[in-house]
């Protein structure tokens, strides 16, 4: 769950369920939490082949495991995938195609260069202008390419950085996974990425609830949806805040006056890799996007500063 100052929360609401009916596991995996619900006539354990779920995914696309295959190819340039690296890797770049680059898993320097990478710096500072141009000649996810199951880079200097789908892809990965055990009914959550299937026991959709000034609760109707905002990871210097999320294509920190997005989507890593995206084009873009793409099914709502300093909600016009 995603706590944040001024009364705005991403948290969870579920409607009770009885001991008899639902299993809960709980842990932490890729750097924060995960929870899983679901109802079941079984009562055996699946604690530890979610565990294992969590250990493979990380062993492909976690930064922080020195030997994962995503480190491979960023040390290398050329890497052979398995099947989690592959689902993220194609849906990443079709991502960056649609968007016209405003998501990009090559933003790994970046993100290092404003000290939000694996090895944050003690004080992180502005990086000067003629830095940002050297850093920017090795960003661009048209230097990626697969050949088969082999992902290589056209241009040295090309490193990848995930983090922005990853977890999205693993909330799916579960899901799917209880699918294959007969559970038709659950809600898992990993960092605030959530996908929910079926009801609840009280034959209700599952529900998240999404508080700014006024407090929603939407339905996930066999729907994901993801948070991403800029007030947890961020500095300030001369006046301004610089967040975590990084534009691909002009090298800059956002600074802009959007506290979150929240993304609804058919697939959690659908919603997880617009979601950045979304917050890069503004309130107003972000919607002409959606409208303007309608094969995406995507939804969103953001909380902002209006130029009083005020918080505002905006919601698409499906959003529930």
């Amino acid at each position: 769950m995603l706590f944040i100052d001024m009364r705005l929360l991403l948290l969870l609401l579920l409607l009770p369920l009885t001991a008899h009916s639902q299993t809960v596991l709980e842990g932490k995996a890729q750097g924060t939490y995960y929870v899983i619900k679901y109802i079941s006539a079984d009562t055996t354990s699946l604690q530890g082949e979610i565990d294992a779920i969590f250990a493979d995914i990380d062993q492909s696309l976690s930064l922080y495991k020195p030997h994962s295959l995503i480190n491979q190819f960023n040390e290398k340039g050329r890497v052979q995938m398995d099947t989690h690296m592959q689902a993220v890797i194609k849906k990443a770049l079709l991502i960056s195609k649609i968007t016209k680059g405003a998501f990009d898993i090559t933003v790994k320097p970046l993100v290092d260069v404003w000290g939000f990478g694996v090895h944050a710096p003690a004080e992180r500072k502005i990086p000067s202008p003629d830095t940002l141009r050297s850093i920017l000649s090795h960003v661009g996810y048209q230097y990626l390419k697969i050949t088969g199951s082999e992902l290589s880079r056209t241009k040295a200097g090309i490193t990848l950085d995930c983090n922005g789908i990853a977890q999205g892809y693993t909330t799916d990965v579960i899901g799917r996974f209880l699918d294959s055990k007969g559970i038709h009914n659950y809600l898992v959550d990993v960092g605030g990425e959530l996908c929910a299937k079926g009801k609840n026991s009280h034959q209700q959709y599952w529900t998240v609830g999404i508080e700014g000034e006024n407090q929603r609760v939407i339905p996930l109707q066999n729907r994901a949806v993801t948070t991403s905002g800029n007030y947890r990871r961020f500095f300030d210097s001369g006046g301004k805040r610089f967040a975590h999320t990084i534009d691909p294509r002009n090298g800059q920190a956002i600074h802009n006056n959007i506290i979150s997005v929240t993304v609804l989507a058919t697939d959690a890593i659908t919603a997880d890799g617009f979601d950045n995206a979304l917050i890069l084009m503004g309130v107003e873009k972000a919607f002409a996007f959606i409208r303007l793409h309608p094969e995406l099914q995507l939804e969103a709502g953001f909380i902002y500063k209006d130029a009083e300093g005020n918080i505002q909600e905006s919601f698409s016009a499906g959003f529930p």
